[in-house]
């Protein structure tokens, strides 16, 4: 029954990719999707989707009973909302969930959460100083009452944002991939000869919390603090984070971290907890199935009004800039309590952009021309790991993919001149680093764009551990030369492109202690210059020549 239940709910987020509209969903895989008891409690979560969102979501089901009243809980709902603090972070997220019947009773629910493109206000960005400025916030509240949709609810939802057809088609996604959940779920019980969920529930919620403070029973009672500095908007944020490991549980405290920002990089304490929880998950107890109990022995803890705990109606559209450098905070206090577990600093935060085109204002306009919203998500390289390299472009925490070329181009008039790795942007070590990557993008001719820029990592690279290299950092400016922000929107002309060069992952173990052989395999592949495999590595000029030049006639080390 527990395997059913993954195969359930993986097919409701695979249903939710194939239904949804926004390339976020369908190419990057930013959603997640879960089964919950009939108190709201998470039993399983499916294998596509992000642990902001998932584990955030883990708390929302309860805030949707709470709010809706279980008296008003009917067959044939399905309920809604972007609330920041009683969904996943910010406005830009779409938390649905419907309850599920079986034979007349309430036996469950099912719940997912999709990244939409546009919500309207100021568009998908750090520039806002309130809530009230990044968009339109629906409370929880019925979107189908006993199988009719609220016309009025569309209407107020269509009349408040920029993409009015691929937001309603994402809502009517979500609900659908509820839907299909709830089919497979109905069958399986049927099959096991089920009346409820509370036997499989109990089974596993005890099972899980109990083999996680085993886990966590076995570790140290020791305590370490972690601290980094990041960007942010206008200048550093610190972060701080004192963990504790208890009998049976850890308690991690992010007192000391810098206070709210003036702009939308604040995070609600929901998505600190997403992913302080999934942080410690991972270097802890990352088999044991993640669901409501095995989360409840982390215990987190932030000052109101910091930058980790913002309250209502602090802005937070950016949330995960600054929650996804939470795990390396976390880690940078935990290597001092279990070394050589957890991995060196990589990226953090996505290096995602959106871009706003528009028939440019200096000149003739293109024939029947067409404004466009497009975001796309790309990755900086993660951080070296104790034993293994760190993986190139790929995201870490969020685990969300890179978007192709051709699905980024295909929804509006944009396009990406180049994409590739970077080299020499891992940082040295034993391990090396993971890679970032070259992105230049650009417009149709006779269009103009703003571009809003979600980067970090410009002043405060990757660090390395245990004496490994810094990773490169962000780089981001027209291609005449013009610097440009990290963050915030930008105006770009007609004719412009914008060259971003997106950091790399930290290395972990002194340099002069990597394996030569992954040194001129490195630089076959393009991953090193000579010149880095000379001045960091110590590999002979005349031998990384030779290296270059056979790896050119496709002979690799």
């Amino acid at each position: 029954m527990w395997n059913r239940l993954i195969s359930v709910v993986e097919e409701q987020a695979q249903a939710l990719i194939r239904t949804s509209f926004s390339t976020s969903v369908r190419e990057a895989g930013d959603l997640s999707a879960g089964v919950y008891n009939h108190e709201g409690q998470m039993l399983a979560q499916a294998v596509t989707g992000t642990p902001g969102h998932v584990n955030a979501m883990a708390d929302a089901v309860g805030h949707f009973i709470r709010r809706i009243g279980p008296e008003n809980i009917c067959e044939g709902d399905v309920y809604i909302t972007n609330n920041p603090w009683e969904g996943t972070g910010h406005l830009h997220d779409i938390t649905v969930v419907s309850p599920s019947f079986h034979r007349g009773r309430l036996v469950g629910f099912f719940a997912c959460t999709a990244h939409i493109v546009d919500i309207g206000g100021r568009g998908f960005g750090a520039d806002g100083n309130s809530i009230y400025e990044e968009g339109l916030h629906i409370p929880i509240t019925k979107f189908v009452d006993r199988g009719t949709v609220d016309e009025t609810l569309v209407r107020i939802i269509r009349g408040n944002v920029r993409e009015p057809d691929q937001l309603i088609g994402d809502i009517y996604a979500l609900a659908t991939c509820n839907e299909i959940g709830h089919r497979r779920l109905i069958d399986m019980m049927v099959e096991f000869g089920l009346a409820d969920l509370a036997g499989i529930s109990d089974f596993i919620l005890t099972n899980s919390y109990l083999a996680t403070v085993e886990r966590i029973a076995a570790l140290p009672r020791e305590e370490a603090e972690g601290h980094m500095r990041i960007d942010g908007y206008s200048q550093p944020v610190d972060l701080r984070v004192k963990i504790s490991i208890e009998p049976d549980g850890v308690l991690c405290d992010w007192a000391g971290t810098s206070g709210l920002d003036k702009n939308g990089i604040n995070v609600p304490l929901v998505y600190t907890k997403a992913y302080t929880c999934y942080a410690l998950k991972c270097a802890i107890a990352p088999e044991i199935p993640n669901n409501a109990a095995s989360l409840k022995p982390f215990r987190i803890v932030a000052p109101e009004d910091t930058i980790v705990n913002a309250l209502w109606p602090a802005p937070v559209a950016l949330r995960h800039i600054i929650g996804h450098m939470v795990p390396d905070t976390i880690y940078d206090a935990l290597d001092k309590i279990l070394p050589g577990v957890v991995p060196a600093e990589g990226a953090g935060s996505l290096c995602n952009f959106q871009v706003s085109l528009r028939p440019r204002s200096d000149g003739p306009a293109p024939d029947e021309p067409v404004r466009a919203e497009v975001l796309t998500f790309n990755s900086g390289g993660s951080g070296a790991r104790p034993t293994l390299d760190g993986m190139n472009a790929t995201a870490f925490p969020s685990g969300v993919m890179t978007m192709p070329v051709e699905a980024t181009e295909q929804v509006g008039p944009v396009i990406i001149w180049r994409k590739e790795l970077r080299t020499d942007s891992g940082g040295g070590g034993r391990q090396r680093g993971g890679l970032g990557q070259h992105v230049e993008v650009g417009a149709w001719e006779g269009y103009e764009f703003d571009i809003q820029a979600m980067f970090d990592r410009v002043h405060h690279p990757a660090r390395g551990r245990r004496g490994g290299g810094a990773g490169a950092p962000t780089t981001i400016g027209l291609d005449d030369g013009s610097p440009m922000k990290g963050k915030g929107k930008q105006f770009v002309p007609h004719g412009r492109r914008v060259i971003m060069a997106f950091p790399g992952g930290a290395g972990y173990g002194a340099a002069d202690e990597r394996d030569r052989g992954q040194i001129e395999r490195d630089l076959a592949l393009g991953y090193i210059s000579p010149e880095d495999a000379r001045e960091r590595y110590g590999l002979a000029e005349e031998r990384a020549a030779e290296i270059v030049a056979s790896a050119s006639l496709g002979d690799l080390p």
